[in-house]
């Protein structure tokens, strides 16, 4: 049973500098908070989302029935991050469209909506205006930074831009940085929502319309990439859908036949229901963008070794899109540094959604680690 959610606000006024050269004032910015914050201020962990997803980590909204928050398994009382422990936020980044400002919001100074004219931001710049709110929060150290994908490769920024700010850093099927494949994939999706006809050079919003196809199509590409082929064999195989088993082929070049085109279908327009084109943009672009290795000649133990924080690091043996090597990269590179680093490999068939899911011994090891961190509170 899930605990009760109440998602919150907070204003920025003075400007956020980015790291593009640009800037963004009088933004806001979604989060949410679970458990107690104790008397030390010592046990607040920090958990990043992933591309699609929000600030809404864990929880229930109430009266809306199947609202759980996207780690819901993963973290409240008595779970593998237990809240009765530790103080829990979750903050919704910066361009995305669950509540912090975006494309979708009003440009400050015009009036006008954003659209295609919001500032590009980077993993960075998220990281920092994570840290404006803890800030007013009045939490001056993490006892952890936490995230997936897209949110791992936060916490490992959190460990180089605030190395004094945290004491552990939780990196799950993540990267130092994307593979020239995955940025394949990524410029294909967004190739497919910019080509759209609906999508009016990202000022959409004003012709009343939505860049759907495009959407659809994005998902579908990002969806099959996030599952590994054994998972989508297991799950449809090459099983045609109910209307056409009896008869079998129809020979189309049009209709849904098989039922994974059907389910790509499917995920494809309930995502294009939800999601803003514009975010897609920008947060794929800050996907593609993260090398904290660039700037010290592609040499990751040097950029690493600002880092202070302990690690634990998590990879699935079928995540084919953040792959275990990736994660022994970074696990290669504290090690040259003498950092305190703990490594699980987990041997899971889901692909890349496993950090997601429930898996007993993914579970276990978060827990383990968890529970040695609270051991370092203070009463």
């Amino acid at each position: 049973m899930s605990f009760i959610a109440t998602p919150q606000t907070m204003h920025f006024e003075e400007a956020l500098a980015l790291a593009s050269g640009a800037s963004i004032r009088d933004y806001h910015l979604s989060f949410e908070t679970y458990g107690e914050l104790n008397a030390a201020r010592d046990n607040a962990v920090l958990v990043c989302h992933a591309l699609n997803a929000s600030h809404h980590v864990a929880g229930s909204y109430a009266g809306q029935p199947r609202s759980e928050g996207w780690w819901d398994n993963m973290i409240g009382p008595g779970k593998s991050v237990d809240t009765n422990r530790f103080f829990v936020i979750g903050i919704n980044n910066l361009g995305s469209c669950f509540g912090s400002t975006g494309p979708m919001h009003a440009h400050p100074d015009t009036g006008e909506i954003y659209g295609a004219d919001f500032p590009v931001v980077t993993v960075e710049d998220w990281v920092d205006a994570q840290a404006r709110l803890l800030d007013r929060l009045g939490i001056r150290q993490l006892a952890a930074v936490m995230g997936g994908s897209l949110g791992g490769m936060q916490a490992l920024s959190w460990t180089l831009q605030y190395p004094e700010r945290m004491r552990h850093a939780v990196v799950v099927a993540s990267a130092p940085n994307l593979t020239a494949e995955n940025i394949a994939f990524n410029e294909v999706a967004r190739r497919a929502i910019v080509t759209d006809p609906d999508f009016h050079g990202g000022h959409f919003y004003r012709h009343g319309v939505v860049p759907k196809r495009g959407l659809r199509i994005a998902r579908m590409i990002g969806h099959i990439t996030y599952l590994s082929d054994d998972v989508m064999n297991e799950k449809f195989g090459r099983e045609l859908r109910n209307a056409v088993s009896g008869g079998g082929y129809q020979y189309s070049t049009q209709d849904v036949e098989f039922q994974i085109e059907s389910y790509l279908r499917y995920q494809g327009d309930k995502f294009s229901d939800y999601f803003d084109a514009n975010t897609y943009l920008l947060i794929t672009r800050a996907l593609d963008y993260f090398d904290p290795a660039r700037a010290h000649g592609g040499s990751l133990a040097r950029a690493l070794a600002a880092a202070q924080a302990r690690f634990l690091l998590v990879s699935f043996s079928t995540d084919w899109r953040f792959a275990p090597a990736r994660s022994r990269e970074i696990v290669q590179a504290l090690l040259e540094n003498r950092r305190q680093v703990a490594y699980a490999e987990i041997d899971a068939p889901h692909g890349h959604d496993a950090f997601l899911l429930d898996d007993a011994r993914y579970m276990a090891v978060v827990r383990a680690y968890f529970d040695n961190i609270s051991r370092e509170l203070q009463p």
